[in-house]
């Protein structure tokens, strides 16, 4: 059992990582919450299918009374009429202050019972149960929250952090080829921002070979993890360090928001921004061409991604409305070399431009 301690006051709290944790979560739960909680599980239907026993046998085992709270399944739903359907559903249950929400799902589900728990009753405490890859190394990690507007992604949120996270790299096991790859992704991200010798072993591994290597995935894990908890513990508010977390993410978000959430699940999209950010670093002369080349190459060697059909003037006005935009200057995340990044607020509109051309030629 790996423990990963996230230091943010007033509660610090624990990401703990060990296969086949789900059938013991009920009895680590007990220890942290006491006996006598109502839980209520925020799951999807093909969540719920595939773990929900399992994770309410754990918890009928330790005492506690639980109900699931079913959403829909779908980056689309990450909205505010989701989080209003799920608070009048909690009403109904009876949900008081002393109650626990469990997010058990993806990145979408996590984000929104974490914005959920933050409002309801003027906030009550939540635990992370991430099911897959990307809110495994990612998501569930910092305690920010959020639903996404027409005009951008993650425009409403809070930060409220969980009481726990647990991971179980056992779940992986059902998820689909394609959200494996997609989550990996964010792995390879925490390699290039500050950990080279996670991006050396990613840059190596078969994604087949990796996810049947349980030792090798629980590893990737946790040292991406132990990343995002360094620069969380450091920033938590996203003031300075904790924005190269956002690397890969401006020219990404742009891409989801463009395509309505419709076309690129988030690593994906964050994938394709890395490798803009790669090709912008290259031109502003920040990052070497050799470095270039094998960043993008470790992103694009992952496996196909969806094309890239956006036009670049139509990604430069989303850009705009991102959150990380300050003042109607965009800041960029950039490498400077594999395992370090600096944010960069001068990048010319046309090497903008260029580089999203770049990106449509690259996917076809």
């Amino acid at each position: 059992m790996n423990r990963v301690n996230i230091q943010v006051p007033p509660r610090p709290y624990q990401a703990i990582i060990e296969n086949g944790l789900l059938a013991g979560a009920g009895g680590l739960l007990h220890d942290l919450l006491g006996g006598g909680k109502k839980l209520f599980v925020v799951t999807v239907p093909p969540v719920r299918r595939r773990w929900g026993k399992k994770l309410m046998d754990s918890l009928s085992a330790a005492g506690f009374s639980a109900r699931f709270v079913e959403m829909p399944d779908g980056e689309r739903f990450k909205k505010i009429s989701t989080v209003e359907a799920l608070a009048e559903k909690l009403v109904k249950l009876g949900a008081e202050r002393s109650a626990v929400l469990i997010a058990l799902g993806g990145g979408v589900v996590g984000d929104v019972t974490g914005f959920l728990a933050s409002i309801y009753l003027r906030g009550v405490a939540v635990v992370q149960i991430p099911t897959t890859v990307l809110a495994q190394v990612d998501a569930s990690i910092g305690g920010k929250t959020g639903v996404n507007l027409r005009a951008g992604k993650n425009l409403v949120g809070t930060f409220h952090h969980p009481r726990a996270v647990l991971i179980d790299p056992a779940v992986l096991a059902t998820l689909p080829e394609r959200e494996f790859q997609a989550g990996i992704y964010e792995s390879l991200k925490c390699g290039v921002i500050g950990h080279p010798e996670l991006f050396r072993r990613l840059e190596r591994y078969d994604l087949k070979t990796l996810r049947k290597d349980h030792q090798a995935l629980e590893w990737v894990i946790s040292e991406s993890v132990h990343l995002k908890a360094e620069v969380v513990a450091a920033d938590e508010r996203e003031h300075g360090l904790r924005r190269i977390l956002n690397f890969g993410h401006t020219i990404g978000h742009a891409l989801e928001a463009e395509t309505g959430y419709s076309r690129f699940l988030h690593g994906e999209a964050v994938a394709w921004g890395m490798v803009a950010a790669s090709y912008i670093a290259r031109e502003v002369h920040c990052l070497s061409r050799d470095d270039a080349a094998r960043l993008s190459s470790a992103v694009l060697n992952r496996g196909r991604l969806p094309k890239v059909n956006s036009g670049s003037r139509a990604i430069l006005r989303r850009l705009q409305a991102d959150k990380k935009t300050r003042n109607g200057v965009v800041h960029f995340v950039l490498p400077t070399e594999i395992g370090k990044v600096q944010v960069v607020n001068d990048v010319p509109e046309q090497v903008v431009l260029d580089v999203v051309d770049e990106l449509r030629r690259l996917s076809n």
